[in-house]
Order: structure tokens, then sequence, then C-alpha cells
């Protein structure tokens, strides 16, 4: 039998203290001395994202033990973006991406395992996931824990993102208070991630356009049964990469399937979270690629899927119609893929998705009949982001916008000023300091967007910021602006009544001041006090690099030797 990295757990008379735990756990010499594989998930209470995964997990071992492995499944955290959405507890989330990869490369490595079957399911979970795979470098298969179902209100699909937009729409009166009880009982019926192109299903199909998962598995719903047949089928595949020398998350995350991730999200109209997502995976690889690559990708790719937020459909109309294989297929056609890139079954992308259905004309549209022709997503240069900024223009039917600003430095008072409508028509809702060193952690504004749609006043203000947005986020709205106001980025200068320019078709976000005056901004501009002196987050904002470049924490390309394959 071939050297193995668990081998070092288990071989000789030193070892002897290590194989008695390994009996501690049920253990017989057979079971101790088959290839080792780590079955990680979220499994837990925390989100309905993850409460998919226990049949799952339960299947992946089955598969390893069944292709001759001896499968050890563990555990990693995950924050709810949905219930820590709208409080401080939201600084924690993109926290959680660095914590889950830091987990998995500690039980990977601390234990020597041979290879990794992961789990993902709240949005954090699948980069921190994928993220862990690409540091350990060891044989790994990623899968998708998958999406709710829709719910049904009002003779209408519903998702989650509708209650968020109902909580504005009851604050002016457009609702009444029983009816959005009666939608919140109604738009997530069952478990799974959310039901809409938002970050997790984005993530799921930037999974499959990379090579890491399982094939044509991320858009079946999360509580349909068939899932258990590909998580199986991942304990086999995973087992033939360890036994033989199939490929590894570095051979197959290049620098093409980064830009295969790219494509998938522009062609979907995905998450602007997926721009600081890519980055941080490809950082982990050892690669250089930051937002200026993912713009380039985004330029040249069109819109085809029509899906939520900025469209019609959700994740179970993308599998009724042949899953992302379609979409997929489509784009290596278009020649907006390289389909020779690698996936982890050891075959090329063009050989997993040739076979795939042809796209339906409505949730999913052929290239020639493109919803738009460069991509749902596009990235922003300009004095005021000469990093980069992100917006979703997928859906948006106003691309030019400009206006006064309103300067809020913080989410939090952004929010009190939108409850109580103390903006109006025109303006550019500024929040700043909010970014990964200044909040810390990127705090998801999903709560203030929706109250400005929920106000019907989704395309008549802008809202830009060094934070995030959800991938349900709709409306003007920029950001991940870079470099972030608490370094000194020019965010930091916008005073109230600043003009600024927000111009998605020339791809520039401009503050209208003059130089002069910037430059005297500058020189009395003093930094604002960290906002956390110990504890995980101020540990964060201390190694926390930009948005532009991922947020990463560490200096990416991993290695550790003496546990090579």
């Amino acid at each position: 039998m071939k050297k193995l990295r668990s081998d070092i757990t288990r071989d000789g008379l030193s070892r002897t203290p290590h194989r008695a735990f390994m009996r501690a756990m049920s253990l017989d010499d057979a079971a101790i001395a088959r290839p080792m594989i780590g079955v990680v998930s979220m499994k837990g209470e925390q989100t309905p994202c993850n409460m998919t995964h226990g049949f799952q997990v339960d299947a992946a071992k089955e598969g390893v033990a069944e292709a001759g492995g001896t499968p050890r499944e563990f555990t990693t955290i995950s924050v709810s973006d949905g219930i820590s959405m709208n409080h401080e507890g939201m600084k924690f989330s993109l926290v959680s991406r660095e914590l889950i990869a830091d987990s998995i490369e500690a039980v990977v490595h601390g234990l020597a395992y041979d290879g990794l079957i992961g789990f993902g399911g709240c949005d954090k979970t699948l980069p921190g996931v994928l993220m862990g795979m690409v540091r350990c470098n060891v044989p790994s298969v990623f899968l998708y824990g998958g999406a709710a179902l829709p719910g049904r209100f009002a003779g209408k699909d519903v998702t989650i993102l509708d209650s968020y937009e109902a909580v504005g729409a009851v604050l002016t009166g457009e609702m009444d208070a029983a009816e959005l009880a009666k939608l919140e009982r109604a738009c997530l019926p069952t478990l799974g991630a959310c039901a809409g192109q938002f970050t997790a299903n984005t993530m799921a199909m930037v999974s499959e356009a990379l090579g890491m998962s399982m094939p044509n598995v991320s858009m079946i719903p999360g509580v349909y049964a068939e899932r258990a047949g590909h998580a199986r089928r991942a304990g086999q595949v995973v087992m033939q990469a360890v036994l033989g020398n199939g490929p590894l998350p570095r051979d197959i995350v290049t620098r093409a399937a980064l830009e295969n991730a790219c494509a998938v999200v522009a062609a979907t109209g995905g998450s602007t979270n997926a721009a600081l997502h890519i980055p941080a995976i490809a950082h982990e690889a050892g690669l250089a690629f930051d937002v200026d690559n993912v713009a380039a990708v985004f330029a040249r790719t069109p819109l085809i899927a029509d899906l939520r937020p900025g469209g019609r459909f959700t994740a179970k109309d993308v599998h009724e119609i042949g899953g992302t294989a379609v979409i997929i297929r489509a784009l290596i056609e278009l020649g907006a893929i390289a389909g020779a890139c690698l996936t982890v079954t050891g075959e090329t992308l063009a050989q997993v998705y040739g076979g795939a259905a042809a796209p339906d004309g409505s949730v999913v549209r052929a290239a020639g009949n493109a919803i738009a022709l460069d991509g749902g997503v596009a990235v922003l240069k300009g004095n005021l982001c000469p990093d980069g900024a992100l917006i979703k223009v997928a859906g948006l039917k106003t691309l030019i916008h400009e206006g006064p600003a309103r300067v809020f430095d913080s989410e939090q008072d952004c929010a009190r000023a939108v409850e109580v409508r103390g903006y109006r028509a025109g303006d550019v809702l500024i929040i700043r300091n909010e970014g990964p060193v200044g909040g810390p952690g990127m705090q998801e504004m999903l709560g203030v967007t929706a109250l400005i749609y929920g106000q019907q006043m989704g395309e008549q203000v802008a809202l830009v910021t060094d934070g995030r947005f959800s991938g349900a986020t709709r409306g003007i709205c920029v950001g991940y602006v870079a470099p972030e106001a608490a370094i000194g980025g020019p965010l930091a200068l916008v005073r109230d009544g600043d003009r600024v320019r927000i111009d998605c078709t020339a791809r520039r976000m401009d503050l209208l001041v003059a130089d002069d005056e910037l430059r005297a901004r500058r020189a009395g501009w003093i930094p604002p006090p960290p906002r956390h002196k110990a504890g995980l987050l101020a540990k964060y904002a201390a190694q926390v690099g930009q948005a532009n470049k991922g947020a990463v924490t560490h200096a990416g390309g991993a290695e550790w030797p003496g546990l090579g394959r």
C-alpha cells in the first residue's frame, strides 16, 4: 500500500498510545490501517442553512468506508448571517470565514488526515471550507448542503429577502403588520440556505466552476434525498484521489479556474461577496488574483441566468431545468469558461459538463439572447474607490446616479435615519468605518438596503460603503470600497453635501470635489480609534488586509513540510 500522511500517527512502537486512542473510538486493526479521511461540516443549530448536513455527512462517510477508507467526522463553526444581521454580531460573520479555514488546517494537519470532504451551507462556510482545502492541499471534495425551497405567499414564490423588504413596507404603511406576520411564516418553509442567487448559492456555483465540487450538485434543494447519493459518491472520489494520486486542490485551483469562477458569478448575477471570496481562495494557493482580475472577467461575461434578487427565479428552478451544468456548459461553448480545467473527478470541466441540457430560454438564456452583455456584477474605480468597489447591476434600471452625500460613521447611524425616512430622493448615503479594519469585520448591510427597497426608494437613492452587502441586496448599492475609510481611504474625506457620481456604464465612482480641497481635508484627517481593543475582533483588525485582495489574514500559499502525497 502507498505511503500515507496518516502513517505518522499509527506506524511503529512509539505510536502505541496513538493507536490506543483510535481503539477507544471503536476502530479495529483494519480501520486503523486504512486512509484517514476527514469529513467536516457545520452540523448544529445556529442556522437552517447547515441543518441539511446530517444525512449527507452520513452518506459521505459511507462512501469513504465503501471505498476502503476510515471516515473521521468533525465540525467547525458557523455564524448565521441572518440572525447576526443588523447588530454588532454581524462583525463576526466575515471573521468566521478565517476561523473555519484555520480550524480545518488545525485538524487536517494536526491529525495528519489523508483527505478531506467538506460541506458548506451558510454564506461564509463555503469559502471558508474551500480556503481550508486549498491551504492544506490534501485530496479534497467540496459539497454544498443545498438551498431551501422557496415559500408561497400571495400566490407567488417568496424568499427570505421578501421578509426583509416587507419590514420597510410596514414602516411606510405599504403593508400591515398582520400581512408581515403571515409572510414571516411563509418565506422560509424548509431547511437549507437562502433560495435566491445570494452568497450561498453563488459560492456553491463557484465551487463547481472551480472544479472543487461534485458535479452538478449545487442547485439540488437541501431537503432532497438525492443529495445523499452525491455525498456517497464524494467519499469514493476522495478515496480515488488519495490512493491513485488524483488531483490536489492546488492542481485544480489555477488562474484559469479562478477566472471560470468569476464567469459563473457574472453570468448568474451572483453575490458581490464572491469578489471578496474568490481572491481569498486564490491567496491560499499562493496566486495573486485581486479585484482587478475579477473585474476583467465580469466585464467580458454575459448575464444569462434570470435569478433573484435581480431576476425572477430560485435555485429550485435552476435544478429543474438541469442544474448548474446548464450554465457551465453554455459558458464553455461561449468561450467564457475554460473547459480544459481539472475537476475533483480527475476529468475536465468539458468532459464532466459537456452533456448537460441546453438553456431553457427562461431561467437560463442562450448566450445570443443574454440579459446583459457584460455580466450582472461590476467593479467600479475612481477617486472615491481607487482600489475598487462592487455593485450588483443585474436587475438595475438606473445605471447612473449623481447626488449629494449623507455621511454616517456607522451602519447603525444610517439605519436609524432610514427607519424614520431621514433622507431624500437623490441622496447618496455614505456608511464608512465599516471595512475589514474599521468595523472590524465588514458588516453586511441587507437590513438597511432592504428597508430602503421596502420604502419604495430602491433606485431613488444610492448607498456607498466600505462594508459589505448581502447577496440578496438590490438597488444602487456600492460596497467593498477600497481602501477603506479607517485607514485613510478617500471615503474618510467625504462631507455632507458633497456631490458623488456613480456611473455603472463607465465603471466609475467619483467624489466631485476639487483636488486641493481634498488635500486640505486629508491634512486634517485623524484616524478613528479602534472599536475593539481586545478579543477576536481586535486580533482580526490587526491582521486583516483590504477587500480588493480578499480581506485575508496571512501571507498565503502555506506549506506543510514532511506531509506530502
